[in-house]
């Protein structure tokens, strides 16, 4: 679709230039107009009405498709409200009516999976009024939100011990998109490791690691690892777009982020805060 595009617009221009390049030869012989400027100042109209024709050509093409896609994202994020809705009410009575304690960690697991799936509802939200706006940029305290996205996702991973050891620490950034980064990390922490095995959070000073005891990386997976789409094991869940998103955020905020792994031996993410953006 869109190399046919660029060669009808390539096409297009280069027709069109060789149109008024003829144009003002031809009018220039025709009337021996000696002056160069005047020459030009006559071509100008043509000049502008050429870029304005291209100009359209090359922008409504893409305004429409933006239109649709974000028309498309609405409606996607608006139906996604329901099933949400009705999973977190049913879950909601069941738990009241239910006895068993078996059942009822079963029926908390659903609450909190929902949750989580409520959490993704949020994030989508963010990025498409993302795109019509800035970051809301405010204080937010970095220990608190890490605690409390740690005690959220513990019921999600029941099956993996996660740990903190967080100090207190304060930073200007956007929130929203900080709590996708964490959730994002400890997925992946989680994802890549084996069941019951643990997951560390420290934040010591302006440095948060989130380590896990995984299969870890070599050389060549730790060169590719923040590819759009790539994933190191297909085998598990993911689109492989996890990472992309957490170092836009990162090189956003200008966070940097480090990845310390070897087969075998776990991976260590590493944010390392601006000190100046307390």
């Amino acid at each position: 679709m869109f190399r046919n595009f660029f060669f009808a617009i390539t096409l297009f221009y280069v027709v069109s230039l060789l149109t008024v390049v003829s144009g003002v030869f031809i009018f220039q012989h025709q009337f021996a107009v000696d002056s160069l400027w005047r020459v030009l100042l006559m071509a100008l109209p043509a000049a502008l009405l050429l870029g304005w024709i291209l100009s359209k050509l090359a922008i409504e093409p893409l305004v429409s498709h933006f239109e649709t896609l974000e028309r498309f994202s609405k409606e996607t994020l608006h139906e996604l409200n329901i099933p949400i809705s009705t999973i977190t009410t049913n879950t909601q009575m069941l738990k009241k009516s239910c006895d068993d304690d078996r059942a009822r960690k079963r029926i908390g697991r659903i609450e909190a999976a929902c949750e989580l799936l409520r959490s993704r509802y949020d994030e989508l939200d963010y990025l498409i009024k993302r795109q019509m706006q800035r970051e809301q940029i405010e204080t937010i305290q970095i220990d608190t939100v890490v605690k409390e996205r740690v005690e959220f996702l513990r019921e999600i991973y029941s099956g993996h011990r996660i740990v903190c050891d967080l100090e207190p620490i304060s930073l200007k950034l956007d929130k929203m998109g900080f709590i996708k980064v964490v959730d994002n990390l400890i997925d992946n922490a989680v994802k890549h490791s084996p069941a019951g095995s643990m997951i560390r959070v420290k934040l010591r000073g302006h440095e948060l690691q989130i380590a896990d005891e995984g299969r870890g990386m070599d050389e060549v997976e730790l060169f590719r690892i923040f590819d759009r789409y790539y994933q190191s094991d297909e085998s598990l869940p993911g689109f492989g777009i996890g990472l992309d998103l957490v170092k836009r955020y990162c090189d956003r905020h200008r966070i940097a982020l480090a990845i310390d792994s070897a087969p075998q031996e776990g991976t260590t993410v590493i944010l390392k805060f601006l000190e100046g953006s307390d």
